[in-house]
């Protein structure tokens, strides 16, 4: 079987081959060393506010920079795209593309009408975070780990910091999901009709059905959490047993780009699912 590589092909792999070589005869020309895995591994970088000291007055610093970096970077595509065209570009043919098949989604899982274009609004937001947070941690870019005391910023040692590795980002989702699920459970039923649900279909089972539903944003978070915190742990560790070669563009970008996507998608059906169960 003979491969065809396009221009492009052939340059990208050029500069792969010359990035790696560059890094070899820098290694043997100069006896580095490659840094130790340390107690370090998997610390978070957490800034205690100065009033109390209940988890309420704790914050990841990196969480919220870039929490708001995925903002900005989501606003700045969306005004690039000022007027849609009648024969789309690229650009718009993706956006295009994605937000039909959420929106399919949404009309599959929530059976009123009325309530498709807030869910499908939510779907679509949750999902674009998810996926630019994710993906970022396919490449290599700014972490910030905290040693000896204080906290040391790494350029390009390791990938990006996504918000969705810290398990209050993706618990912050996970229960204002549940809240709009049912905020919109009781607009579409009424109240009485909302609550009577809980005792169906038997009061006996009360206990059960309450538990069921907090049980969703913990296994809606910790799905999430998982996947992203646990790829970078397993991608720290390989990188380290290989010696940083070769195997970790592979697991940055299967863990990144390939479980990254996976996730997101799976995380936004999930949220398009809980809220259309409760409105039926």
């Amino acid at each position: 079987m003979k491969i065809q590589l396009t221009k492009f092909d052939k340059v990208f792999l050029s500069l792969i081959i010359v990035g790696y070589a560059i890094i070899m005869i820098y290694i043997l020309s100069t006896g580095y060393q490659f840094p130790k895995l340390g107690e370090d591994v998997g610390q978070r970088w957490i800034y205690q506010l100065p009033f109390g000291d209940s988890l309420f007055s704790r914050i990841n610093p990196m969480t919220i920079f870039m929490s708001w970096v995925i903002m900005i970077v989501l606003i700045a595509f969306a005004a690039s795209i000022k007027v849609f065209e009648i024969i789309p570009g690229r650009k718009q043919s993706l956006i295009e593309m994605l937000l039909d098949y959420l929106l399919e989604l949404t009309k599959d899982a929530v059976p009123k009408e009325e309530f498709i274009r807030p869910t499908f609004n939510i779907a679509a937001t949750l999902f674009l975070f998810i996926f630019i947070a994710n993906v970022i941690s396919g490449f290599p870019g700014i972490q910030a780990v905290p040693k000896n005391g204080g906290v040391v910023f790494t350029i390009f040692e390791d990938t990006w910091y996504t918000p969705t590795s810290d398990l209050n980002t993706n618990a912050t989702f996970a229960v204002m999901i549940l809240f709009i699920s049912h905020a919109f459970a009781i607009k579409a039923k009424g109240f009485g009709k909302w609550f009577k649900g809980f005792f169906e279909p038997s009061p006996i089972m009360f206990p059960m059905n309450l538990i069921g539903e907090l049980a969703k944003p913990v296994s809606h978070s910790l799905r999430l959490f998982g996947n992203i915190m646990g790829g970078g742990l397993l991608v720290l560790i390989i990188s380290y047993l290989t010696k940083y070669f070769l195997m970790p563009t592979f697991l940055w970008g299967f863990f990144g780009i390939f479980v990254g996507t996976i996730q997101a998608l799976v995380f936004t059906i999930l949220a398009i699912a809980y809220i259309g169960s409760v409105i039926e």
